[in-house]
């Protein structure tokens, strides 16, 4: 059981026409500053495609998608040094998937461990642009 998938969320802020922070797009991928943020620097690395679960990504999308995650983590860890970080993937409602369109949450820890779970305050455009500026001086290539 999934969530509905039209329109997609993720999808309109790829194209532009809705806002919202996007740290970097690549061929296949790009990361998107969450305005949930549920740890330091919390990002939300997905396919330009719109595929709604993990199991609909190409081969390549697959590569893409993990590399990216792997450099989101790099960042994260360059600006923020946080004592971990944390990875996570839902499909399906049951899952707790939100928006029918594969996203890979990366996270640092926030102090003490973990993430924060349940409601946190919503992030404005501006906040997550900032949090991107600080990000990208720390993003591989």
């Amino acid at each position: 059981m999934f969530p509905p998938s039209s329109p997609c969320p993720f999808c309109k802020y790829l194209a532009r026409e809705r806002p919202y922070t996007i740290l970097d797009r690549q061929q296949r991928t790009a990361m998107l500053v969450t305005h949930e943020q549920r740890g330091r620097g919390h990002l939300l690395v997905v396919p330009i495609a719109h595929r709604e679960t993990i199991l609909d990504l190409t081969a390549e999308e697959q590569s893409a998608v993990m590399a990216d995650v792997v450099r989101a983590s790099h960042a994260i860890v360059g600006a923020y040094d946080p004592d971990g970080v944390a990875v996570w993937q839902n499909n399906g409602i049951p899952a707790r998937q939100s928006v029918p369109h594969v996203h890979v949450h990366v996270a640092g820890t926030v102090p003490g461990g973990s993430t924060s779970w349940g409601k946190v305050t919503r992030a404005t455009v501006p906040e997550t642009d900032a949090i991107a500026a600080e990000l990208r001086l720390h993003l591989p290539q």
